[in-house]
């Protein structure tokens, strides 16, 4: 007989350890499983996230296994899930050659950015290169700031205007069709490259000098990291995030999502944050108890 539990939680990353640390306050019995593939591992630390400001992104995962440790009910399994499927009035959940059962299931398995096709972006994604001012614009403080792409030259701009000494947009050959701030300025030739240098990064281009950034922010875009959302119907936004309800409920019922995954329909895009992702891992278990 396959292993049965209340819920299955899968993804490790900080809406999947709330979401399984509040299933087991009030003893469901809930599995968590944890690829060991998560958003943040570009990124040396965690930034904007109260009492753990500049702690490794290892560490707070570290720290909260321990305290679901403290919990009879709540069981951690590092390893893939395979296959999601409908079975009865629950669900079916392969990992590998092993099949559990369980009533419910949140998912929290996030998403991969898609970084424009640039040589030398990648290597820099999490230090030097970020796409988020709140998690990565004070390590840039005083130091010449770039944006990469006019996707995010609407607001990154005058978000990191008052991090930076200057601020200049690298349009990469696209047509800007925003209004900037005066002291912005623009460089319109194609981006060819980017490389680490004493300072930060140094921007190449297809005609004219290349440019020395302390930083450089880009507008990614999201995939689902895991197939489950397509495995089992979900319905998405246009972002391709999961379209939940302000109680993490998605499309199919016992399924809740939470995370960077997963967003209210009014959202354009989930909000990339720790906090944000722990706290709707909280929302989504607690709204699933209701249902067990």
């Amino acid at each position: 007989m396959n292993e049965q539990y209340d819920a299955v939680v899968i993804g490790g990353g900080p809406a999947g350890l709330q979401a399984t640390l509040t299933l087991a306050r009030v003893h469901r019995r809930v599995l968590m499983v944890d690829s060991g593939s998560y958003r943040n591992d570009p990124a040396g630390h965690m930034h904007n996230v109260v009492t753990h400001d500049g702690t490794p992104p290892a560490e707070f995962r570290a720290a909260a296994r321990k305290e679901l440790a403290a919990y009879d009910t709540a069981t951690v399994r590092d390893a893939a899930v395979s296959s999601i499927a409908v079975q009865g009035a629950g669900f079916r959940v392969a990992l590998g050659d092993e099949t559990v059962e369980a009533r419910g299931v949140v998912l929290a398995t996030g998403v991969a950015d898609v970084l424009p096709d640039k040589p030398g972006l990648a290597e820099l994604f999490g230090s030097v290169v970020a796409h988020c001012p709140f998690c990565h614009g004070h390590e840039f403080a005083g130091g010449h700031v770039g944006v990469l792409g006019v996707a995010g030259a609407g607001h990154l701009p005058g978000l990191v205007g008052p991090i930076a000494s200057r601020v200049t947009v690298f349009t990469d050959g696209e047509e800007l069709s925003v209004e900037l701030p005066s002291a912005v300025a623009v460089r319109r030739e194609p981006v060819t490259g980017i490389c680490p240098s004493p300072v930060g990064a140094t921007v190449s281009f297809a005609d004219g000098p290349s440019e020395e950034v302390a930083g450089l922010f880009v507008s990614t875009t999201l995939r689902q990291r895991a197939p489950f959302a397509e495995q089992l119907g979900l319905a998405l936004n246009p972002s391709g995030c999961v379209e939940i309800d302000v109680m993490g409920r998605t499309s199919v019922p016992g399924v809740h999502a939470a995370g960077d995954m997963a967003h209210v329909a009014a959202l354009p895009m989930p909000m990339a944050s720790v906090v944000t992702a722990a706290a709707s891992g909280q929302l989504a278990a607690a709204s699933l108890v209701a249902l067990l």
